[in-house]
């Protein structure tokens, strides 16, 4: 059984910094693709950043691009979301979530495990 569980969510001053964590275990396959996800109240869940199983591939949305990284380890399984330069539109829950396969992908009908998310709240 796949289980992702994210850390690290809080509240933070806009501006400042966060990092989530997330951690798999019962994973099938050997270094899935992982990505995060968020949602907003009141809207969908839309993509956030995603990393490929060796870690090499990454893509962003535009709207975190230069203030997110996302990398791993993957001989722990773990991957993080370093947020800087934070802005109360970055406010959701975050969500981990397993591909289905090896490489980083922005689709998310292509994630087949989540985890439970982790509120970010940014004031003003």
């Amino acid at each position: 059984q796949v289980h992702l569980s994210e850390s690290g969510g809080g509240l933070v001053q806009s501006g400042g910094s966060l990092r989530l964590s997330c951690a798999a275990s019962g994973i099938p396959f050997s270094n899935p693709g992982l990505g995060w996800f968020r949602q907003a109240p009141g809207k969908e869940r839309e993509f956030v950043a995603c990393i490929s199983g060796s870690g090499a591939i990454t893509y962003y949305a535009d709207s975190v691009k230069g203030r997110f990284t996302i990398f791993r380890y993957k001989a722990k399984n773990t991957m993080f979301l370093q947020m800087d330069n934070l802005r109360p539109e970055d406010t959701a829950v975050y969500f981990c979530a397993q591909a289905r396969g090896m490489i980083a992908t922005r689709q998310i009908n292509e994630y087949d495990y989540w985890g439970q998310g982790t509120h970010v709240t940014v004031s003003s």
